[in-house]
């Protein structure tokens, strides 16, 4: 299992057992506390659509809660390509606590892989030609499960909080100017990647100009993106400065990649990675042992 793909273990730990406190509070599983606990059982995780894996660990983490007894022998791991029939995985162990841990298991491993496969059509289509990269719209509390699974899909995270960088938004330059807020930043936070969003051409030069490492561009049309790509490699050689990144964002979506993957940015942001994703299909199926 590749470690880059994970969300940090103890976030899986605590969002696992918040789930499962949600399903078996106050008295655990009333209708498989009538079974045998001495059936053993096999389940199959049946991918029922193709797609692309994610959450494998949250998978491993809420069995091994339920139930240490429980096992499972992954055939596919986060980040594979799946198709529809294939067997993802085999359980095994008490009946009573697989059927217990199933729903929590495959609520975990169908949104994170629906987020996954999202990702992974964003990233087919830009076909290398940018980065695709998330934003901070993520369910609260998921954000490092859902970003591990963007990435199992292929594209890359923008910052995980905000502490991790600096962004400059107009609400933040208020009493100071784009060169203002960056000399502060660079004062304050020295070593911090300091990012400046625009939605105008002189913005642009400003930014540029004070050493921006990143300049959003903020709801910029492809026909309008690429005569400012060109304006700022051609100050980059003017200046003998090095250029920053560009990011396009506002409004992108699968239907307008295309056009803005041809522009010639760097990375293109968009929400819909995260809060648009829908579930991929995997199934459960459990069967007693004879």
């Amino acid at each position: 299992m590749r470690t880059d793909l994970q969300a940090p273990i103890a976030d899986v730990r605590a969002l696992v057992a918040m789930a499962l406190a949600e399903d078996l509070t106050p008295l655990g599983d009333l209708t498989s506390s009538l079974l045998d606990p001495q059936l053993m059982a096999t389940a199959e995780f049946n991918a029922r659509q193709p797609g692309v894996l994610a959450g494998c660990a949250c998978v491993q983490e809420t069995f091994a809660a339920v139930d240490p007894a429980l096992r499972i022998q992954w055939n596919k791991n986060d980040g594979d390509r799946i198709v529809a029939g294939e067997v993802l995985g085999v359980a095994t162990g008490p009946f009573a606590t697989l059927l217990t841990a199933e729903r929590t298991a495959l609520n975990f491993l169908s949104a994170l892989s629906g987020i996954a496969t999202n990702a992974a059509q964003w990233v087919d289509l830009a076909a290398g030609r940018v980065i695709v990269w998330d934003t901070r719209k993520t369910t609260p509390g998921y954000r490092s499960l859902q970003k591990a699974a963007v990435r199992a899909g292929g594209a890359a995270n923008h910052r995980g909080n905000l502490s991790d960088w600096l962004m400059l938004k107009d609400n933040h330059l208020v009493g100071m100017s784009i060169s203002e807020a960056v000399k502060k930043a660079r004062r304050v936070w020295p070593g911090r990647t300091v990012h400046v969003e625009v939605d105008r051409e002189e913005q642009m030069f400003q930014a540029m100009e004070a050493g921006a490492d990143i300049i959003l561009l903020d709801n910029f049309s492809p026909a309008d993106l690429k005569p400012l790509v060109a304006k700022v490699h051609q100050w980059a050689i003017d200046n003998s400065a090095r250029r920053p990144l560009l990011e396009a964002s506002g409004g992108i979506s699968l239907s307008t990649l295309d056009a803005y993957a041809d522009t010639g940015v760097d990375l293109v942001s968009s929400g819909s990675l995260t809060n648009s994703a829908g579930v991929l299909d995997i199934g459960l199926d459990v069967r007693p042992n004879s």
